[in-house]
């Protein structure tokens, strides 16, 4: 299925599903995905293997610049964003100024947007690097990815590239507590042979039990809406989508759905 790339270093503003008007920030390149997962529902398709040149990912001074434009345009037509929100073509705090680029992204966001958060969509992997953690208790909204608490899950469901130890990141994602915001994508299907069910009840059992570990500010819970790479999965209704959040608000976490 077609699935598409950010073409800019900063993209928008678009309505988001979770976040509201929404002005994107890309840290990847504009013509190819990095990841450190492979996520087989991913918008951006498929993380390439091999490259004939190392991908070139813009400078810190090329989104400060290209950031405060955009700002200073969006203020002059009175209409400022709800949020800025590192996502784009991969893992947004893979990129080697991550941290010094929210500090640039909190100060512009204080002179030209005081009332706009500043928002990261993470899948969690880097957070064994420390400035990465620290940049991350900065921003408003530090949303983290945990589509299941069962490893073998994980590497059907997201592919991680590399090493990957899914004890480890959950211990990461402790560290946050209320700091954090934990996301999680509904989906079931069938992909190389495998059945994928993160919503069967062993699931749902192990999950629960990591948010109560965790203790986030926030759940979201959510399914494919666009097209993905991997043929064969399929959305999960709003009605299922929602008896998960029900089981969600049980424990005692609010809960945000989105179809």
């Amino acid at each position: 299925m077609a699935t598409f790339l950010f073409d800019k270093i900063i993209f928008g503003p678009v309505k988001s599903r979770r976040l509201g008007v929404s002005l994107g920030v890309n840290l990847l390149p504009t013509d190819s995905k990095v990841c450190s997962f492979d996520c087989i529902y991913c918008e951006c398709g498929w993380t390439p293997r091999k490259r004939e040149h190392k991908a070139e990912l813009p400078s810190r001074q090329q989104v400060a610049q290209r950031l405060e434009a955009q700002l200073k345009k969006m203020q002059q037509a009175g209409e400022l964003p709800d949020v800025i929100t590192f996502a784009g073509n991969g893992e947004p705090t893979l990129h080697p100024d991550f941290a010094a680029i929210i500090d640039d992204t909190i100060s512009l966001r204080n002179s030209y947007a005081p009332n706009c958060r500043v928002a990261v969509l993470s899948n969690a992997t880097m957070l064994h690097r420390e400035p990465v953690f620290q940049a991350l208790l900065k921003v408003d909204d530090n949303i983290l990815k945990l589509d299941s608490a069962i490893e073998r899950t994980v590497e059907l469901l997201d592919c991680p590239m590399g090493r990957f130890n899914l004890a480890e990141v959950m211990e990461q994602l402790a560290r946050f507590g209320k700091s954090a915001t934990i996301q999680t994508l509904f989906v079931r299907g069938k992909h190389k042979g495998e059945r994928i069910d993160n919503t069967s009840p062993e699931e749902l059992e192990a999950w629960l039990t990591a948010l109560k570990k965790i203790n986030p500010a926030q759940v979201m819970i959510y399914t494919i809406a666009r097209d993905t790479p991997a043929q064969g999965l399929v959305k999960i209704p709003l009605d299922e989508l929602n008896q998960i959040a029900d089981r969600v608000k049980a424990t005692g976490f609010e809960v945000q759905v989105s179809a």
